[in-house]
């Protein structure tokens, strides 16, 4: 690139304007921050940051699934905890999401922090293959069936079983320059899991990762929290949620389809995922995750949106308000359980007869409000013309709102709508 915009600068089709502009910038940059004889120095690593990581770790986590109220914990004496991403430092690796940071808390070492080292004991269950100079070594089937069975024989004989797995940052995970090569939870956790649930339902699933995965053995777990990469909190964050301090309230950003085929992508054949080497279409247009479950009609295993709580809220009727293309939703939401919570409430817009391929709903606006038990509060939202209702139109190139009717779903998830509205523009 150097090269060649220089030999356009020698020959004057590229004015010297554009270099003084462009090195400009920098050294505004510069001036602004290394330079900048009254900039403040800062603090590294000091007990405020890792209380903000912690915090933020514990408003993400998403609890998919709770049945038996299984969660939060009630005091068991005797847990074992099952899995690699339990003592992995998961700031590394991956390439530029690769983090430094000066300390890791595991979530093993949280939990025995929590109930007592005596309470806690720890089985593998699984190991990754390696990852050299990028050449991958997987791990013997011997080692394999020997961690799973002493897993499986110390669930057994404990109170509750907390799995540990998900991704990692290896090749082939969640790293740059590598796909994934498949969507079932890699290293064998999809045997081990159900080997678990089976010698002891008592159980949580915790997962690690950046994305989706396939989860055939939902059905026999009874809770399951997904929680990303936390970070160098992740171990207490994880730990605040299990023992209840916090109370999840993380939503997902994407659906967990049930399996690749339901996703848009994979639903055209190779040409779409992966190509044919030199070329990939895309073809599924503007029904990109949820959209295209909502218009297929492809439940999803957990969908776009979704999150449980601790507790129960209550949506009240909407009071809708329109003045031209703007509305104005206000509702009452209320905290129907017995621990505070915080909960997020979706807006979505549907146009009842398109002229053009739209998603039959679209989220438009989402706030998170917190509530004690039994508190109800007002939440109001504000709709506007094209950023709401409107669409690219591709042959006027802009962006145009239809006249006619349009429903308004509010609810938990994109699948879980607790009211409706509909405004004529």
């Amino acid at each position: 690139m150097g090269k060649d915009f220089l030999t356009a600068l020698t020959k004057g089709e590229i004015p010297e304007a554009v270099i003084n502009d462009t090195a400009s910038r920098v050294l505004r940059l510069i001036f602004r921050t290394a330079m900048n004889p009254r900039r403040s120095h800062g603090n590294m690593d000091d007990a405020a940051h890792s209380a903000v990581a912690r915090e933020i770790g514990g408003e993400g986590i998403v609890l998919l699934k709770n049945d038996k109220k299984t969660l939060p914990l009630q005091g068991e004496k005797n847990i074992l905890v099952v899995g690699d991403n339990a003592t992995r430092r998961l700031t590394e690796g991956g390439g530029s999401s690769e983090l430094k940071v000066q300390h890791e808390t595991s979530v093993l070492s949280a939990l025995q922090a929590e109930y007592g080292a005596d309470h806690v004991q720890f089985a593998q269950g699984y190991m990754p293959g390696r990852t050299d100079s990028g050449r991958e070594h997987s791990v013997p089937k011997s080692v394999t069936d020997s961690l799973r069975k002493n897993a499986v024989e110390k669930a057994k004989k404990a109170d509750l079983v907390i799995f540990v797995g998900g991704l990692n940052k290896n090749r082939h995970q969640d790293c740059e320059d590598s796909d994934r090569k498949t969507y079932d939870l890699p290293f064998g956790q999809p045997e081990l899991i159900e080997a678990l649930a089976k010698a002891n339902p008592n159980m949580v699933c915790i997962l690690m990762g950046g994305n989706a995965v396939a989860m055939p053995w939902a059905n026999k777990v009874p809770a399951i929290l997904y929680a990303w990469y936390l970070g160098s909190e992740a171990g207490p964050a994880i730990a605040d949620v299990l023992a209840g301090r916090v109370n999840p309230s993380g939503k997902l950003p994407f659906s967990m389809p049930v399996k690749l085929d339901d996703c848009a992508a994979h639903s055209f054949g190779a040409i779409a995922y992966p190509g044919n080497g030199k070329t990939v279409e895309y073809k599924e247009d503007v029904l990109v995750g949820y959209r295209w479950h909502e218009a297929k009609h492809i439940p999803a295993r957990y969908s776009f949106g979704h999150g449980l709580s601790y507790t129960t809220f209550q949506y009240g009727k909407p009071t809708i308000e329109q003045d031209g293309t703007t509305c104005r939703i206000t509702l009452s939401v209320k905290n129907t359980g017995k621990v505070a919570g915080k909960e997020v409430v979706q807006v979505y817009v549907g146009e009842n007869n398109p002229t053009v391929t739209r998603s039959p709903k679209e989220l438009k606006a989402f706030q998170k409000m917190a509530l004690q038990p039994g508190e109800s509060r007002e939440v109001t939202f504000t709709l506007e013309g094209d950023t709401a209702f409107g669409f690219y139109d591709e042959t006027a190139h802009r962006w145009t709102t239809n006249p006619g009717t349009y429903t308004l779903y509010i609810g938990s998830s994109s699948t879980d709508i607790r009211q409706k509205g509909t405004i004529k523009l």
